[in-house]
């Protein structure tokens, strides 16, 4: 594992929606290098941006048409490489977003791979044989290109799939992961990644990690061993570099693909939705930091403790606050709900991510869908600086989104200096991270207190015990163990043989 992942947070940033400096209503490079003063203070030492590469942009970016170059409107290459000199200069790490899976159908590679002659790139998709020849359990066009063949797509109609093999070869224009074409693929994406690692780059979020092979097993052991080949590459070019995947999986991503974090999403109905999104369940919201959601964390404990417990010699689960796929949690939850769901995400073990504007509060807004984002177009508003035109964000008439609008929109400037708001407890939260070493990615965990459908949840790590109490009511419970407050959202005591905790609090004591 990486040392310096230990006392990593990571701060995502979607770079159209982050700060605009030339005036185009698009947020750029230039932008987020104005801001790393205010990512740093805010405590976080990593970022990970959302993809820069050049695209057309029907999926906001994940639709990639070339790998090398930065999107024009976000800047160039050199502004790039200056964001990595300032942010180093600063002690932050910088992530680029890896889109392996897939290209932009106005990539070179796939121009190439549809020419009816064969060339070096005919392999570098997955196509069929002939154009009334489809695809199996996969999305597919055909009659389009004057190649005979159907070729697969990842997602949208302009993404067409990237080919690494198939596990299990059915048909005769079936490869295998390790044929010559399958290799190829591969051996270009780790090219992309020497790329950026050469000219500053510190690591990758690796986008829908999981899908690389077809019609892999159970388990993904063929394309967990691409990630392990590519992961051997870093450990010997670039041993400080490494990767967090959106996988979900950790014991197949980290233990199986060699990768340094896997990131606990909502993909899946687990143990990470219980937390904070789980309103789609019958009777109501449920999520535990509800103050009246009845939410029970042994439905959170019993999906993440094992898989903790299977990766945690060899890598990190990393929570996020929400990402650029997800419902702002401020859509559910309360300022005070969001307090403890931070505090609790940033004091638990793995590596975290806070999502740009949720320090504030930002709320998923009702905005119309925009490069293909949908539903997931509320979560990626521009960030509210001020209450200034386009709240600070940019000096443009037309920004590439709207800002929330209401009177009582949050902003930095509102509360960057109040030491009661969001933001001041996120910043809190996290210097007190990194002062106590037991809190960081590798310290202890051990559960004090925790019952199904019983409140609080009490845990610690070394000297430091935290006890969560989400609900409306005063709780107390035996607990042998005295301890001092070190630092409190709400109030509460440890001694004279009990535990209490005021309503709605999260406290951290010194175990004496």
């Amino acid at each position: 594992m990486k040392k310096w992942l230990n006392d990593a947070v990571f701060y995502e940033i979607y770079p159209q929606s982050f700060y605009d400096t030339d005036n185009d209503g698009i947020g750029d490079l230039q932008g987020i290098i104005r801001k790393l003063d205010y990512i740093r203070n805010l405590g976080c030492n990593a970022l990970w941006i959302n993809p820069c590469f050049d695209s057309p942009f029907m999926d906001a970016g994940y639709d990639v048409r070339d790998y090398k170059k930065v999107a024009p409107r976000y800047g160039t290459n050199e502004d790039l490489y200056e964001l990595f000199r300032q942010a180093h200069l600063r002690g932050i790490r910088v992530f680029l977003d890896l889109v392996p899976g897939h290209t932009s159908d106005q990539h070179p590679w796939f121009a190439e791979s549809c020419k009816a002659e064969p060339n070096e790139y005919s392999g570098r998709y997955v196509w069929t044989s002939n154009a009334f020849q489809g695809i199996a359990d996969h999305p597919y066009i055909s009659g389009m290109k004057e190649r005979e063949g159907s070729y697969m797509l990842n997602f949208f109609a302009s993404q067409p799939a990237l080919n690494y093999g198939w596990l299990r070869c059915s048909e005769e224009w079936m490869s295998a992961p390790d044929s010559e074409d399958a290799v190829s693929t591969r051996e270009a994406m780790k090219d992309v990644m020497r790329f950026w690692l050469d000219h500053g780059c510190d690591g990758f979020r690796v986008d829908m990690a999981d899908s690389l092979v077809k019609n892999d097993d159970e388990n993904k052991s063929a394309t967990a061993a691409v990630w392990r080949n590519i992961h051997d590459m870093l450990e010997k070019e670039y041993p400080d570099a490494a990767m967090v995947s959106e996988w979900s999986n950790p014991v197949q991503a980290i233990n199986g693909g060699g990768f340094a974090m896997d990131f606990y999403l909502d993909h899946h109905y687990n143990g990470y939705n219980t937390l904070l999104r789980d309103y789609e369940t019958e009777g109501g919201d449920h999520s535990f930091f509800k103050k009246d959601g009845n939410g029970d964390i042994m439905r959170f404990l019993d999906d993440w403790l094992p898989k903790y417990s299977a990766t945690k010699e060899n890598g990190y689960i990393s929570m996020f606050t929400c990402n650029h796929d997800t419902p702002r949690p401020a859509r559910t939850l309360s300022e005070r709900e969001l307090k403890l769901a931070y505090a609790f995400i940033l004091t638990m073990p793995g590596v975290p991510f806070v999502y740009y504007g949720d320090e504030i509060g930002m709320r998923y807004l009702d905005v119309k869908t925009k490069e293909g984002g949908y539903q997931r177009t509320g979560s990626r508003t521009p960030m509210q600086w001020d209450h200034g035109k386009n709240h600070g964000f940019s000096a443009s008439d037309e920004p590439y989104l709207p800002t929330d609008s209401s009177p009582d929109a949050p902003t930095v400037s509102d509360q960057i200096n109040d030491p009661d708001s969001l933001y001041a407890a996120v910043r809190d939260l996290i210097r007190l991270r990194h002062e106590h070493d037991d809190l960081k990615a590798d310290g202890p965990f051990e559960i004090i207190y925790a019952e199904h459908g019983k409140l609080p949840f009490v845990y610690r790590r070394g000297p430091l015990l935290m006890a969560v109490n989400p609900s409306e009511h005063v709780l107390r419970i035996p607990c042998a163990l005295n301890g001092s407050l070190i630092y409190g959202i709400g109030s509460g005591m440890l001694g004279n043989g009990e535990l209490l905790a005021s309503a709605q609090s999260f406290l951290v004591f010194t175990v004496l």
